[in-house]
Order: C-alpha cells, then structure tokens, then sequence
C-alpha cells in the first residue's frame, strides 16, 4: 500500500495513503515481488516528476494478503484501524490517511477486501478479472486497470468458434475469477453454437484425489480441447498431476491468468502445454525498469524482513548463521536470468504502473481544482471526491496508451493473442499470433494470423474437437435425443428441400419453379413436361395421325374414281367427300394437341378440334338421316325425299356446325384457354398444359357433340357401328381425361380423336373401298337395292 503526503515546509496537507496488496505461498513469489517493485519504481518515477503532483511527493505502504480472503480482510481492518504492522513503508511525518488501494491480484480476496472496506477507500486493481466487480451497485468504489473477464470470455469463446472446436472441456478455478469467467463463457459459448462436454473446478487446497478425479474426467472425455480458466496457483497442481501420468494429445486454451507465466512455460516437464492458445494481457515496455529491479539490495533497508526473503530466494542461499550456503550480500541481480529480471513481458506489471498513475492523475486533477478555486482553507480529499475524480480521469502513460474508465470502472478490452511455441531450450516461449479489441466494430475484435499457429502433437496441424462429424451440404443436423446440440446425426433433405451449407439445422423448401437437385444442395428448374414430338409417345401420335390423314386420302381418292358407281353415289357422295375431308381435319387437328403448348396452340386445339367434330358429325347424322329417308321413301304414297334432299341435307350440316362455332367463339371471347404451368399434381417437376379458361366451354363443345348422336342405331349396320364405337371412345374418354395426370391428359385425348376418327373411317368407308376394289361386281344398282 502507498501512502500521499505533501511535502511542503510546514506539512499543512495530508493526502491519502496508496496501498499495494501482494500475495505470498510457501515460497516468495517472483512474480507478485515484481509487481510490488513496479508500484515503488511507478511512485518514485511520479515523485521525480515536476509535472505531475508537483509539490507533492507519494508514499506507500505494503501489506501481504498471502493469497487468503482471511488475510485480506485483515489487511483491510488494520487500515481501517490504523494498524502499522506492514511488510514496507516510507518516512511521514504525521499519520496517513488512506484513501486508495492498489489490488488485491486475485477476485476473491479483492471482492472481500471491498465488502469490509469499500465505503472508506478508493480500491484499483491490477489483476481482479472477475465480471462480477463491474457491478457498480455492489462495488461502487472499484476500478480496475485490467479488462473484465466479462470480455476475455467472450474473446475465447469467439476464438474457440474460429478454429471450429464445437466440443470442448472445460476446468475452472473455484473461486469468483473461476466460476464467473466459465459462466461467462459458457453463456457466449452457446450462443455461437459450441458445447460443454463437462465443466470440472479445482482449487490449490484440494486433496490430491480431486486432481486425479479431474485428470480422470479429461481422460475419458471425448473433446479434444480443454479450456482451463485458472487461477495460476490453482494450476500449479493440476500440470503436476497431468505431467505424472503423461497426458498428452490435448489442445489447452487457457485464460489470462497462467497464459503468460514464464514459470510453467520453462517448466520442460510441462511440454505437453505445447501449442496452448489463450489471451494475455497486451504487452508494454517499461524503459528504466530492469534498472530499477536488479538494483534492489537488502542493504537498502536493514529492517525490511521482505527484501531479504527475496534474496534468499533469489540466490538460493540464507542470511542465517548456520545456512551451508550463506547469502554474502554481494550476488549479482543484473546476472539472474528468472521471473523477476525478465522483463520481456510486463502485461501485468504494466498493469500495476498504471494503476499507480491513474491515482496520481486524479489526485492531480483534485489540487489543480483546489488551486484554481482561490480556497484559503486546505481540506483533506474524501474518498468520494476521489472516486468523483477518477471516474473522469483521462491520461496517456508513457508506453502510448490512452486510460480511461467507462461507467463500471474498467478499461477498454485489449488482448494480445498467444500461442506457446518450443524455445531452444526445451521449455516454451510465447509467440503473438493475433490481437482482440473491444474497441473495434464486433466483426473485427478477433484478428489471428493462424499461419504463425503452432498446434500440439507432430502433426503440426489444426486439432479437430466435435461431438459429431461437420454435416454436408443436403444433410440437415438432427440433435441426439439426451445429448448437447452439438451431437447430433445427419439426415439428408427431403425431396424438393436443400441445404448449401455445412451443419446446416434445417432445409429449406425451393422455391415453386425449383427441385432440389440430386445432392439435395441447390435449387435447380424443375423440368417442365409436355407432350413432345421427340418422345416416342409423340411420335407414336404423329405417326397415326399421318396414318389416318393418308387412308382418308386414298379413300377420298378411291370415291372420287368411282364418284359415278351406285355404291358411292347410294348414300349422297357429296356428304361422302364432307364427311372424308372433315375426317382428315380431325386426324391433322390431334397434331395441335402435341409439342410445347402455346397461346395461340391451346386456342387452336380445342376449337380445331371442337368444329371438326361437329362437322363430321353431323355429316354422319346426314347420312343417317338419309338412309332413313330411303326406307321410308319406300313405302306406297310417301314423299318425304323431298323434304330431305340434299339442299336441306347441306343446311343442316352447315347449321349444326355454325352453332358449334359460335359455342368456341363465346368461349375464345370470354375465358379462352391459355398456357399454364401446373405446380400442384408433380411436387418434382412441372406440367406444362393448356389451362381450359372456362371449364363450362369445353363441357358445353363435348355436349354439344353427344347432341349429336343418332338415337337409332338400326338403320344401317355401319353408321351403326361407328357410331357404337364413338360412343365407347367419347364415353371412355371423361374419366379417362379427368384421371390422367401430365401430358397423359393430353394423350388420352388425341387418343380419343384418333380413335374415334379411325372408327368412323373404317366402319363406314372400310366396306365401300372393299367393294369398289375387291367386289366391283356387287357395285350395281341392284345389288344395292338388294343389300337393302
């Protein structure tokens, strides 16, 4: 701790005293020793500045809390009380009146030290991480100049997320640093997707059996990455343990705590740290330092149990008269090469120096407030006026870095990124290998330079940890019933769903155009149906269509030959030729039905089709009127020939299907059919057809066809016939069209065409064309009368 007094002639002002709070094992810590060296070279460099605090020169105290809550709080009350029992202190002249602290080094102890001693002094701290001292309700007085591991947890977390560990392990302190950070952690961890295997804590006081339960979970567990967020004295133990059995092949991530420590680094039993990555504090040159570090002598101060502590422990040797190896006093510090005179990494002890200055600023700022108030009358700063103070301070030190508090007392978050690498000497040395800035926009707080990496094992390359394996792009993850999200199987995409990423938790439908394709990992266009000519289906079609068109031709040509003989001339060969030349209508019309459908194909196909028909219908209805006519005419006195003769025959056949044109007009005019890609009957492609416009257009043409039918079949044997098979074909034809899916629909309709078209064709031309080529001697008038 370090006292403030004003060093004026007549000593009129009395400012606060500046505690410095140092650990202690077994064994004196070079390491906090150092820390304490730093906050003496910090106030002696601020007593030697005529900028800062003139006038005023700063003082200190130091206390030991030996690591222990216990020792803490004790310390605190003795400041409370005035106690004087200290391990180091300067000359005052009057008593000091305490105001600041500086640390404790750990969060327990400082978070005690706060609870008894908070509301009387100002507390920084150079090393408390904990996110639970941000809290301004509890801790109002705190300040700290190292980053909350409020942001260190998360920083590892984003780390863990960028080198693809999904799968982790996890060993914590317990202790508020400990179980605050893991919590921290494992909050961040879930919401970038990575699980925790099992989480184990440990503390230096544990027996030996709850470190070998600790090696044992490691051991068995599955995750390749542990994630240690240590207190550094907590860890001591557990890499004993792990050194003993001979654990290796683990990736360790550890926390800000032991990451740095050069004491575990040139450890060679500790090899199997090798590769470990973590965050450390950013690094500093402190110019002067070492100077001042390895100028440190017993000498110096005779009373001063502490400073000889350090150089027997320096030097190995002791003061006592009946030591083998007795300590001379002249050992060398500038010839030691250990943790105190290494000063190729003050991430903490930078910590500390600027902690000291961040006092002297605000305490600077106070006088300077005092002095320009023109005040007769000196008052002594109350800690809440110093809390006022520093929670405005601004100030750049001399290693270039600005300082400053935000509304819970900590600084900005800047780590450097570490990853321990061999060193010649069979121990470890760290390498920087990225930086974390909480200053920087969040996509880029995490900078790594993965080249300059270097993981553990002989491999040399980057570990893999997860629960399961990356699933590919058409799989989609599903979680394993009682397990962590991260275990999970991989199942592939439904039809028509895709997933174009790895470890994706869904699929997602295509859109209605699109398929998935056979991977399942991109949208592809469904292909679109049709009846086409190219397939053999179509070709079949053609090539009856053709078929037909080329029969009704030479029939058409046979009659025309024969257009004087009495078996043409028998039944009106005028309604003959009609009936053939609407035959080969119908036959070409089927060919508009096949091919890519069309706007103006869907409206040509149905009228086509529709007039066609009604045409050659009604040439049929003709004939049969006809031939009934014939045999009426036959009877004594009946003279109804002349009210059906072929004037009237071509009237009706024009009328009948003047009607069936007007029936397609109103359809065409009001909802004519147009081209539709149908996406509801195939989910996998897509069925191109001709949408009907007016479902009642195209029923009310096959209406108007059934009208015509002839309700006498037994006139004559042939129309009857074609017309028997007209009827099944068209009959058929309904649920037949209604049924077929595709461009089945379409085929099942030129199949009706066709069908009906040949058996029109056959069953009436069949036996004329037999007898004019076969027969010629049945072709006479009375034979035909005969037949009859």
């Amino acid at each position: 701790m370090a006292s403030i007094q004003h060093n004026s002639a007549d000593c009129l002002v009395s400012l606060p005293f500046l505690y410095f709070l140092q650990k202690e094992t077994l064994t004196l810590d070079l390491r906090e020793f150092k820390f304490a060296q730093t906050l003496i070279f910090a106030i002696e460099e601020i007593n030697n500045n005529t900028q800062l605090l003139p006038g005023v020169s700063l003082g200190y105290k130091i206390y030991d809390s030996c690591g222990s809550i216990a020792q803490a709080i004790f310390s605190g009350m003795a400041l409370m009380n005035g106690y004087e029992e200290t391990l180091s202190d300067t000359s005052c002249s009057r008593p000091p009146a305490v105001n600041a602290i500086v640390g404790e080094s750990n969060s327990s102890p400082t978070i005690a030290l706060l609870k008894c001693s908070g509301f009387f002094f100002l507390q920084i701290s150079h090393f408390a991480t904990c996110a639970c001292l941000s809290n301004r309700k509890r801790f109002a007085s705190f300040f700290r100049t190292i980053p909350s591991d409020y942001y260190q947890s998360r920083a590892l977390a984003q780390l863990v997320k960028h080198f693809g560990w999904t799968w982790v392990g996890t060993v914590r302190s317990r202790s508020d640093y400990g179980n605050n950070g893991i919590a921290a952690f494992e909050e961040a961890a879930k919401q970038v997707g990575i699980c925790i295997e099992y989480s184990e804590t440990i503390l230096r006081t544990d027996p030996q059996e709850q470190f070998l339960k600790t090696l044992e979970v490691i051991k068995k567990g599955t995750a390749k990455v542990v994630l240690a967020f240590v207190a550094l004295r907590d860890f001591f133990p557990l890499v004993n343990v792990i050194a003993q059995h001979n654990i290796t092949g683990i990736q360790w991530v550890g926390s800000e705590s032991w990451i740095t420590s050069r004491t575990i680094a040139e450890t060679k039993e500790y090899s199997f740290l090798s590769g470990a990555v973590g965050f450390a504090i950013a690094n500093a040159k402190l110019l002067g330092l070492r100077e001042f570090l390895v100028n440190v002598h017993p000498d110096q101060e005779p009373n001063n149990e502490l400073l000889k502590e350090f150089w027997e422990t320096a030097f190995q040797c002791s003061f006592r008269i009946s030591s083998n190896v007795g300590c001379t006093g002249s050992e060398k510090l500038a010839e030691l090469q250990n943790e105190y005179t290494d000063v190729s990494e003050l991430r903490i002890a930078n910590k500390v120096y600027t902690a000291v200055y961040a006092i002297a600023h605000t305490l600077h700022n106070i006088l300077k407030d005092f002095k320009s108030s023109n005040s007769s009358k000196v008052e002594r700063p109350t800690p809440q006026k110093v809390f006022r103070y520093m929670r405005d301070v601004r100030f750049t030190v001399k290693t270039g870095e600005d300082i400053f508090f935000d509304a819970s007392g900590d600084p900005v978050a800047r780590y450097d990124l570490v990853n321990w690498q061999p060193a010649g000497n069979g121990g470890l040395q760290f390498k920087n290998v990225g930086v974390y800035d909480s200053s920087l926009p969040s996509e880029k707080h995490l900078q790594v330079n993965q080249e300059n990496v270097l993981w553990p094992g002989n491999s040399g390359q980057l570990p893999v940890s997860v629960c399961s394996e990356t699933c590919p792009p058409g799989t989609r993850k599903a979680v394993q019933k009682g397990r962590p999200v991260c275990c999970y199987d991989c199942i592939a995409c439904a039809e028509g769903e895709i997933s174009n990423g790895t470890d994706s938790s869904d699929c997602f439908p295509c859109d209605l155009e699109y398929w998935s394709n056979e991977s399942k990992d991109r949208c592809v266009l469904k292909m679109v149906e049709f009846l086409s000519y190219t397939e053999i289906m179509g070709m079949v079609l053609c090539i009856f269509s053709f078929i037909g068109v080329l029969l009704t031709a030479m029939a058409s040509f046979l009659f025309y030959l024969h257009k004087e003989t009495p078996i043409v001339r028998a039944n009106n060969s005028e309604l003959s030729f009609l009936l053939l030349f609407s035959l080969s209508l119908c036959f070409l019309c089927s060919l508009t039905f096949i091919g890519r459908p069309t706007e103006w194909s869907c409206m040509l196909r149905h009228t086509a089709f529709g007039i066609t028909f009604v045409l050659c219908i009604s040439c049929v209805l003709g004939k049969t009127i006809v031939v009934l006519m014939a045999f009426r005419a036959t009877l004594p006195g009946s003279n109804v020939m002349k009210w059906f003769g072929p004037p009237q025959q071509r009237l009706s056949v024009v009328s009948l299907t003047l009607i069936q044109v007007i029936i397609c007009v109103i359809w065409l005019t009001i909802s004519p059919p147009f081209p539709y890609m149908n996406l509801s009957y195939y989910r996998e492609k897509i069925i191109l057809e001709c949408n009907l416009g007016s479902a009642l257009g195209f029923w009310a043409v096959l209406a108007f066809l059934a009208r015509k039918l002839p309700d006498n079949f037994n006139e004559a044997k042939f129309i009857t016939f074609s017309m028997l098979i007209f009827c099944a074909v068209w009959l058929t034809f309904i649920p037949a069209y209604v049924s077929s899916p595709g461009k089945f629909t379409v085929a099942v309709e030129i199949f009706a065409i066709l069908a009906s078209s040949f058996g029109l064709l056959f069953c009436i031309f069949a036996p004329k064309c037999y007898i004019i080529l076969l027969k010629p001697e049945k072709n006479t008038k009375k034979q035909m009368m005969g037949k009859s």
